[in-house]
């Protein structure tokens, strides 16, 4: 079969001859920088060797602060929290990382994932009935809910509150959750959109760090999970998605957690360097 290929449009010659006098390199590297939307030196010197030190301000997301607040009084009032994700790896991987981070603070906490045959993609009302049956008064949702009107509807009607953690691209009316946190909504001017679920979920725990005066540090361990979100997700590994894969594909390889470690050994991946190719095709799947 014939393959047809669609050759990129060159860069503005102006950008492209800017940044290539401005980083001292050829026109044609430029080229490939601009052809990628990034135009400032700046930009391109994090696209070559990304830091933690650049990971945009958690708080820059609309409803950030409302859901970080309503986390700490429902963890202050012991109430019943559930982490709720969406059943593909992006999805799996967002409530591993947020179950696992509020897990080591907080006791009364629980996790669930709806069957994808049963159940559909995203919020279910079998899910929400298991919240109130098990008096469950927060659902963290990840990965999935920016298009559950009713579902929130329902579950507010059930004395269920929802904070909602989703990446994809909303409707003209969103849900009437306590918080929703997508960079895709139209009013939130939060500087990156291409975040993964997963990594929605790693810039709430980020921002309740913050708050909390929970060192930096502490999040390092989850990046491995928001990598495998990237890679499997499909999202474009551009910006923040670049910083965090390339610090989570270097813990996936020095000090990956007990079920990403479980997986790289099943797929007889131990003992070699693993790229984010490997993550699509073998860990991933």
């Amino acid at each position: 079969m014939d393959k047809k290929w669609i050759i990129k449009e060159k860069g503005d010659i102006v950008i492209v001859e800017q940044l290539a006098k401005s980083l001292e390199i050829d026109n044609r590297l430029a080229n490939l920088l601009v052809q990628r939307d990034i135009h400032a030196p700046d930009e391109a010197r994090s696209f070559f060797a990304p830091d933690l030190s650049c990971l945009h301000d958690p708080f820059l997301m609309k409803d950030m602060n409302i859901a970080v607040d309503r986390i700490s009084s429902a963890i202050g009032r012991n109430e019943k929290i559930l982490i709720y994700g969406d059943y593909d790896v992006d999805g799996t991987t967002s409530v591993a990382l947020v179950y696992s981070f509020f897990k080591k603070i907080y006791s009364n906490l629980g996790f669930y994932i709806p069957d994808r045959y049963e159940e559909g993609y995203g919020i279910s009302y079998k899910g929400i009935d298991y919240a109130v049956e098990n008096n469950f008064s927060l659902i963290i949702a990840l990965d999935c809910g920016i298009k559950a009107i009713e579902k929130v509807d329902y579950a507010t009607g059930k004395g269920v509150e929802f904070i909602i953690c989703d990446h994809h691209l909303p409707d003209k009316k969103i849900p009437g959750a306590t918080a929703i946190l997508d960079p895709k909504r139209v009013d939130c001017n939060y500087p990156y959109k291409e975040l993964s679920g997963c990594g929605v979920g790693f810039k709430l725990v980020q921002a309740y760090s913050i708050i909390n005066d929970i060192p930096f540090s502490v999040l390092i361990p989850y990046l491995d999970l928001v990598a495998v979100s990237i890679a499997s997700d499909i999202v474009p590994v551009t910006g923040e998605n670049r910083i965090l894969a390339y610090y989570g594909l270097k813990q996936l390889n020095e000090n990956p957690g007990t079920g990403l470690k479980a997986i790289i050994k099943e797929a007889s991946m131990g003992g070699r360097e693993i790229r984010i190719g490997d993550i699509v095709f073998k860990i991933g799947p």
